[in-house]
């Protein structure tokens, strides 16, 4: 079974285990914040580190992924709010606020992030569990989490590296440090790697947002200059944006520890690194 039906099939599973009773229109809040879904791309990763260390427990490396896939679709619901960015558009489709209104917006964010971490608990046998949840919970919370970076937003200065790490990378460095965990490899080694592949992922959000078309990437564009955001395009402009990306592959790249699978998750990561960049730059990063 291919890597993309594994995380459905989880997140499907996920959900429907704790829809029934569930308000009717809190459960479709959930499933369209879930489905469809963008590129999956946490998920993936995770999946691809648990394999590339040797891992062959298919269930955990799903759970975990599945986990971190939702704690994903949570921080956009909240990101799309109208206190924050207050975006009509996630994935080509109405926001969930402008779907189903602001307060279950609220709420279906709020069940997703519940969800990651009674999946975790109802699929990770317990002597397992435990460093789980610290790694996955670290990502998402204080000080360093994606709440965290979302908070940023708030404060009068951020530099933009401490912005794109905390908001958008330290969930991708727990994929990867969870992705070894699963295999029993050592998660702190792998967290660089997932550090530094959510950065770039960040730097080229950032490029879409000035030069990419709403079509494209399924949200509304220019956000970042109109909210006054932390930007990297903004504050290196395009060309040492696109550099920027480039180092930061090429750091994550570098960084795999030695394990069984590291020449093929190389190649995956070589090819990731030119399917994020948007494509009327593409031949100006080439």
């Amino acid at each position: 079974m291919d890597a993309t039906t594994r995380i459905e099939q989880a997140l499907a599973a996920a959900i429907d285990h704790v829809v029934p009773g569930c308000p009717p229109r809190l459960a479709e809040a959930v499933r369209h914040s879930v489905f469809p879904g963008g590129a999956r791309v946490r998920p993936r990763l995770c999946l691809a580190v648990a394999a590339a260390c040797g891992s062959k427990d298919y269930a955990a490396a799903d759970a975990v992924a599945a986990a971190i896939e939702l704690l994903h679709c949570a921080s956009l619901v909240h990101d799309d709010l109208p206190c924050f960015d207050d975006s009509p558009l996630r994935r080509g489709v109405p926001s969930v606020h402008r779907a189903f209104g602001e307060p279950l917006a609220v709420l279906a964010g709020d069940a997703l992030i519940i969800l990651a971490f009674e999946h975790l608990a109802r699929s990770i046998p317990s002597e397992r569990l435990g460093p789980l949840l610290l790694t996955v919970s670290g990502s998402v919370g204080m000080p360093f989490g994606i709440t965290a970076g979302q908070a940023w937003e708030c404060e009068p200065t951020v530099s933009v590296e401490e912005y794109h790490r905390t908001k958008t990378g330290s969930l991708f460095a727990a994929a990867t440090a969870a992705g070894a965990q699963v295999a029993g490899a050592d998660a702190d080694a792998w967290r660089v790697v997932g550090d530094r592949i959510g950065e770039a992922y960040q730097v080229a959000d950032d490029l879409r947002d000035v030069a990419a078309s709403a079509q494209e990437v399924g949200k509304p564009v220019g956000r970042d200059a109109l909210l006054n955001r932390p930007s990297a395009a903004g504050e290196l402009g395009i060309d040492g944006a696109i550099e920027r990306l480039r180092g930061l592959m090429k750091g994550a790249i570098d960084a795999i520890p030695p394990c069984p699978g590291a020449e093929q998750l190389a190649e995956v990561l070589m090819a990731e690194s030119r399917h994020i960049m948007p494509k009327n730059l593409a031949q100006r990063a080439a």
